[in-house]
């Protein structure tokens, strides 16, 4: 991003697009700063479609605290892959937001598990994260996991790109547990399979990753994508995986 032209391209690619509050854009610095309910990977398409390379440097809560910030990186070794990032906003609010792809098109369900244990694969990963010791259920239910997710939807080429509200996690219980994506779609507990009540009969565990506490992402209001610039992003203090073991630090406020 050299020259108004780019400023002006990026400006009314922007501003045109629901969800997008406003748009503050500094040449000098080859910054856009952007206030908006988009997940960034939409953000990041509508950037380069105006022909320019953009890059997440930074996201976070507008006007409420960053009270921890984690990652899970799905794959490697599974052909389903995916980066899903955790803010917590408050002690009841933790957005959760990713993309994954090489899903089959569909609905998908996703889950946080009890165990950050990737010896066996994704079969080690334990139950679903429900220290309640509730029912499985959706989203919205009053009676159901901490680590229930809901599903996630897949369009035609393969890729999921979500952002959730999750009002029963909080980052600091969930640094060294994992995060799992099945093969189908979670009937959220109302089906009439005798898994519709553990698991959402949502089949196999396609891919799975530890969830890590992360530096370097979120730490600036909003989103910030720098043009034709260098990510800041990185990944520090990954917890060492194995059965019930996790993180014990403290959280850490703005990361």
């Amino acid at each position: 991003m050299s020259c108004e032209s780019c400023v002006d391209a990026i400006r009314n690619t922007l501003t045109a697009v629901e969800g997008i509050h406003s748009v503050d854009i500094n040449l000098s610095k080859e910054q856009v700063l952007i206030d908006t309910t988009l997940t960034s990977g939409e953000v990041q398409e509508l950037i380069e479609g105006t022909g320019r390379r953009a890059v997440l440097k930074g996201m976070g809560p507008a006007t409420l605290g960053d009270l921890g910030v984690a990652v899970a990186m799905l794959g490697p070794d599974s052909p389903v892959k995916g980066a899903v990032r955790f803010l917590q906003l408050s002690e009841q609010q933790c957005v959760v937001e990713g993309t994954i792809d090489g899903l089959s098109p569909g609905l998908h369900g996703l889950h946080v598990h009890e165990f950050g244990d990737l010896t066996n694969s994704c079969f080690s990963c334990g139950n679903h994260y429900n220290p309640g010791k509730n029912k499985h259920g959706g989203p919205q239910d009053a009676n159901r996991h901490a680590g229930d997710l809901g599903n996630i939807s897949a369009n035609e080429v393969g890729r999921a790109t979500f952002r959730l509200q999750a009002d029963r996690l909080k980052v600091w219980d969930i640094i060294g547990r994992s995060l799992v994506v099945d093969a189908g779609e979670d009937d959220l507990g109302r089906g009439g399979h005798p898994l519709s009540r553990t698991t959402g009969n949502s089949g196999e565990r396609l891919a799975c990753g530890i969830i890590a506490r992360s530096a370097g992402l979120f730490q600036n209001p909003k989103q910030i994508c720098s043009c034709d610039g260098v990510t800041l992003w990185e990944e520090r203090d990954r917890p060492i995986a194995g059965p019930g073991r996790r993180s014990t630090d403290p959280p850490v406020a703005n990361l």
